[in-house]
């Protein structure tokens, strides 16, 4: 998503795109260098420097760059984009970038609070750019919690309502129901740890390695383009389009509500295709969040999951269908996993699985080359703030940035005693909540897991990818394994690979804060604060999100309702395969299972080695995956905001470019904001009062009948 994040601040309408060249220039010699914001050189020969534009700015200190208003800020967005992201989760699983429309309401509230109070005669501080890092930095760190928690993956995947669509492994003993208590509880126990897994390599990562971690600086790069007179007069219209569109869609939310009087009503049910794509689930659904979501997204995403989709419900589905009676017995029920229901969810498994192999394989190979490349230049691995001097030239920006990164010092004594304390209070507590999760389990995954931790930190930093879910996966199958069907190995998978992804995602997480707050003179010491704090308010804040949403729609996480989560049982259904193998599976799909597997790594590979013009039209097989277990819609819904995109770059790419993503994250947000009071209102037992469905002519027929007797 790092493109659409540099795309936020990179062009504008007339006088906007004149403003953003400056920065769009800076940006771009930074980039050259390797991303770490290095000087560069314009076309005259001159050095571009980021930092001699804030020279004359006093670098406040780490305890000043902490304010109460940058934490009460935070505490709203973390809301807010807390139930977005739960409602993404709970309904497809794909999750946007979100760091544009975070950064841009982070920097417009708190000067709305500044300019309010300097109008009084009372501001005592102004807003800096490291403020506004730490207000980044909290909000990303608390809203990541609502999908790294497992609400739609694992976590959810240990409940009942998912274990009763496995049809295996669903006795108690593999079974806990959410609570808003426990989930509270194994949030900060598992969260926490890796926070401090990497602390005491922050400068071998940021500063002697140099890696780039596109992400943090591109949200680096916005931030400091807020903090200039073109880039603030910018950011003004980006938020002022962003507000539009959130109002549009949040109304739009609230009018379609008036339609859902009962099951299948409403214009998310509108057959816009013709009656037999919607029971093939190929309909157009109205939904804003996921036009978004499409706009935000790279074109080859939208259009490998709408490729998914036609593949799937489109041929292979209605093919295996009419195979009902012979590859499967015609007496099961829809949600079976022994009937269609298993070849849709286990082949979207095998496409995922291959997918995630084939590039922790790549990541691990460029991570091994790189980190060996590295050692090789640097004899010694530092792991404090005392390792081999740099040699080479510094430059201005550099030098400034080092010196800064390097004054506020986190003692390594904070770093492995606050590791090793946590560890052993998980060690002693997780057993309590989970207790097939033994105290052993939980030894051997701490102790593995600092280096996994650095693996997956040092791979997000060459290549901006994240691979916290492989490793939780991984850990699916290793401790699911271990334990055994008749020791609760499902429920023990399960809850392994919630301590081993919140480790590894947090650690990435925190590394690429470090190198926002390196970019932006924003304190190492800061920046730990800042994301402990919010890693702590999403710890309480998610469960409570969650918990709304559970207690407000009664179907939730059933196969076909509003609210599926469709990676939970996909989660459950890795962990049964973990523990029983593959005996579970119906007729041919093992085959099929294969098929898709290798046809994963094949489509990656060939992605790889063919040529750029050539790469980018290969779709990707994770995209593709997603719409196999839960239908279409989503995915035309998905291409008609990468169609609307397409045309607005063809039209005028500069204001695309500036005003595309404020469009889309106001469609999501205010979407997304609806939730909240119709999860009130189905709380408060308020029902719609129309349902609005559609019939076919033979149907309505035999309706009309029966109401005319």
């Amino acid at each position: 998503m790092a493109p659409h994040t540099i795309a936020a601040v990179a062009g504008g309408d007339g006088e906007a795109v004149e403003e953003a060249s400056t920065l769009r220039h800076r940006h771009n010699a930074a980039a050259n260098n390797g991303g770490g914001g290095e000087e560069g050189a314009t076309a005259n020969g001159e050095a571009v420097s980021v930092e001699r534009a804030f020279v004359d700015q006093r670098v406040p200190s780490w305890r000043e760059q902490l304010t109460v208003r940058a934490f009460v800020v935070s505490f709203f967005l973390a809301v807010m984009f807390s139930v977005i992201v739960m409602k993404l989760n709970l309904t497809t699983g794909i999750i946007p970038s979100l760091n544009v429309s975070a950064g841009l309401l982070g920097f417009f509230f708190v000067r709305l609070w500044t300019k309010a109070i300097e109008s009084m005669g009372l501001l005592r501080q102004p807003f800096t750019r490291q403020e506004n890092t730490v207000i980044q930095t909290c909000v990303v760190a608390a809203y990541d919690i609502a999908f790294s928690g497992g609400f739609g993956t694992y976590l959810f995947g240990m409940s009942e309502t998912i274990a009763k669509q496995a049809t295996e492994a669903n006795d108690a003993q593999n079974i806990k129901n959410p609570h808003i208590g426990w989930m509270i509880g194994f949030l900060f126990l598992a969260s926490f740890v890796g926070l401090f897994a990497l602390v005491p390599l922050r400068k071998v990562m940021i500063i002697d390695y140099k890696l780039t971690y596109p992400s943090g600086t591109a949200t680096a790069y916005l931030i400091n383009g807020f903090h200039t007179p073109e880039g603030a007069k910018l950011a003004k219209k980006q938020v002022k389009t962003l507000g539009k569109f959130f109002l549009f869609s949040f109304l739009w939310g609230f009018f379609q509500w008036f339609y859902t009087a009962g099951d299948g009503c409403g214009f998310q049910n509108f057959p816009t295709l013709g009656l037999q794509a919607y029971q093939n689930r190929f309909y157009f659904d109205f939904s804003p969040t996921y036009v978004g979501v499409g706009m935000i997204c790279p074109h080859i995403v939208n259009v490998s999951v709408l490729l998914g989709g036609i593949l799937s419900w489109g041929i292979m589905w209605p093919l295996i269908h009419n195979k009902k009676g012979s590859w499967y017995s015609a007496s099961l029920p829809e949600t079976s996993l022994h009937g269609l229901q298993g070849y849709r969810v286990f082949i979207s498994i095998a496409l995922i699985l291959g997918d995630g192999l084939y590039n922790f394989v790549k990541v691990l190979i460029r991570t091994t080359a790189g980190f060996v490349s590295m050692m090789k230049k640097n004899s010694t691995l530092p792991v404090s703030d005392n390792g081999s001097p740099i040699t080479e030239a510094v430059s201005f920006d550099d030098e400034r940035r080092t010196e800064l990164f390097l004054k506020d010092q986190i003692p390594r004594s904070v770093a492995y005693g606050g590791y090793v304390a946590v560890a052993a209070i998980s060690i002693g507590i997780l057993p309590q909540v989970f207790p097939q999760l033994k105290w052993y389990y939980i030894l051997v995954a701490y102790i593995f897991a600092p280096v996994l931790a650095f693996c997956n930190a040092y791979g997000t930093g060459l290549t901006d990818w994240s691979l916290a879910s492989t490793y939780g996966k991984l850990a699916i199958f290793i401790f699911g394994a271990w334990a055994g069907a008749s020791h609760g190995g499902v429920l023990v998978g399960l809850a392994a690979c919630g301590v081993m992804m919140s480790i590894v995602s947090t650690a990435a997480d925190l590394m690429q804060d470090f190198k926002t707050g390196y970019l932006t003179l924003a304190s190492p010491r800061s920046m730990f604060v800042s994301q402990v704090i919010g890693t702590a308010m999403g710890c309480v804040i998610a469960p409570c999100v969650f918990w709304l949403f559970y207690k407000a729609f009664a179907d939730i996480g059933v196969s076909g309702s509003e609210y599926p989560a469709p990676y939970a049982i996909v989660y459950r259904n890795m962990a049964i395969l973990g523990v029983d193998g593959f005996s579970s599976l119906p007729k041919h799909c093992l085959t099929l299972c294969f098929v898709f597997f290798a046809a994963a790594i094949a489509i990656n590979l060939a992605r790889d080695l063919a040529p750029g013009k050539v790469a980018r039209f290969i779709p990707l097989p994770m995209a593709m995956a997603i719409p196999f277990y839960i239908g279409s819609y989503f995915a035309i819904d998905m291409f008609v905001g990468t169609v609307i995109l397409f045309a607005w770059e063809t039209v005028n790419k500069a204001k695309a470019d500036a005003f595309a993503p404020a469009v889309a994250s106001g469609l999501i947000c205010g979407d997304g904001i609806w939730t909240l009071p119709q999860s009130v209102l189905a709380l408060a037992k308020v029902k719609p009062p129309i349902c609005m469905k559609f019939l076919s002519r033979s149907v309505n027929a035999k309706v009309d009948g029966f109401l005319g007797n």
